[in-house]
């Protein structure tokens, strides 16, 4: 049965598209009460707080996900969250306790999701077919972009009606829905009988890594969305902030052109959902990113707004399809009692190292310019592309029919 058709698949979609919308709502909540608590340099390293626990903890959370198994994992985690949120919102209501609860309530967050981020990985494999994973991914992009534009709003609404204590609730809300509808998902048996780790925390790990760095396919793949990831992030976050500025596009501008990159990438998580499988998935990756490479080098030239509004479509539709099928060949590769360990490592990279290289590029664009650090960031980004053209392993991948 075609995904999209399957009620096992859509109550998983449904219980993850609650979750993202609760955590959308969350982040709203959690900047506009640090706001409000604090200093501006206060609100910030609030913000900023879960992203330490998240990239230490993130490859034992996918020795967790292995061991417990991927649903039983993103249940506790999402219960958690609940209670944390929904704890923080019962405390503001009560009392103005400042800032440390806010911190508390963000590095609570940042902990739980170094175990929730791997378990969601694994997720997919296990409510349904091979066959059907490219057009899950689409499905599953297709959700980030619609908790992304909605959550918003949404979180604003709870601002404007209660305040933060209002928000917070909304966004526990949200959260506390997945879980029923998670507990509702049948779960298929891995492979052969397949089952977890079984040693210790420190020997499931380098076993999981040793899976990769053999794996003919998983290792070069690993390269390429780390190149990739690298070249992207910086010229698409703060470059763009500092473009805008730049070209005198401001705030609107620099919305309009962020708009343009989320309509491409949901344009290419729609065409994974409607078409399923596209075939030679690791060449056209790797054929994707390099001609999106292309288009980020091209958007720091863009002579007008909306011609970077277009450039910025095609980067979102070029990239959010690449990783879409790279993230369906990795689930597609990976031996299912490693997958939590296997997105653990690629989910380290993409959001845990390389948003690193952020301060990087604004420190660049500040020496030399925006058009020579794009300029070099494409080509970043063009050689996690050129990786799968010339890994015959990679490129010859195929998704399963």
């Amino acid at each position: 049965m075609q995904a999209h058709r399957d009620p096992n698949v859509r109550r998983w979609l449904t219980a993850y598209t609650c979750s993202m919308l609760g955590d959308s709502v969350y982040y709203l909540a959690l900047s506009w009460a640090a706001v409000r608590a604090g200093t501006p340099a206060q609100a910030g390293l609030v913000m900023s707080v879960s992203a330490v626990p998240r990239a230490v903890l993130m490859l034992g959370g996918g020795v967790i996900a292995d061991r417990f198994g991927p649903r039983r994992v993103v249940v506790g985690s999402d219960a958690m969250r609940c209670a944390a949120v929904l704890a923080v919102a019962a405390l503001l209501c009560l009392t103005s306790p400042g800032l440390w609860p806010l911190a508390l309530l963000a590095l609570v967050f940042g902990t739980v999701d170094a175990v929730f981020i791997p378990a969601v990985g694994a997720l997919p494999a296990r409510v349904t077919g091979p066959d059907q994973l490219a057009r899950v991914q689409g499905m599953r992009g297709l959700a980030i972009r619609f908790a992304s534009v909605v959550g918003a709003p949404l979180g604003g609404l709870g601002v404007a009606v209660g305040g933060a204590p209002a928000a917070f609730a909304l966004a526990g809300a949200l959260i506390a829905v997945s879980v029923p509808l998670l507990l509702s998902v049948r779960i298929r048996e891995l492979p052969g009988g397949a089952d977890g780790p079984r040693g210790t925390a420190r020997a499931d790990l380098a076993a999981g890594l040793r899976h990769i760095r053999r794996h003919r396919v998983l290792a070069p793949l690993m390269l390429s969305i780390a190149l990739g990831d690298l070249g992207f992030v910086g010229p698409l976050n703060v470059g763009l902030t500092l473009l805008a500025d730049h070209r005198g596009w401001g705030a609107t501008g620099m919305g309009w052109v962020l708009a343009g990159f989320g309509v491409g990438a949901g344009a290419a998580s729609l065409l994974l959902t409607v078409r399923g499988r596209l075939p030679r998935a690791g060449l056209l990756s790797g054929v994707a990113l390099l001609a999106g490479s292309f288009a980020v080098g091209a958007l720091a030239f863009a002579p007008t707004l909306w011609v970077a509004v277009g450039t910025a479509l095609l980067v979102g539709l070029l990239t959010g399809l690449s990783g879409a099928l790279c993230g369906a060949v990795l689930q597609t590769q990976a031996d299912p009692a490693y997958l939590g360990r296997v997105t653990a490592v690629s989910s380290l990279i993409s959001l845990g190292l390389t948003p690193l290289s952020m301060p990087v590029a604004a420190a660049a664009i500040g020496l030399w310019g925006v058009g020579p650090v794009y300029l070099v960031s494409a080509c970043v980004c063009g050689l996690g592309g050129v990786v799968p053209l010339v890994v015959p392993a990679l490129r010859r991948a195929e998704l399963p029919r």
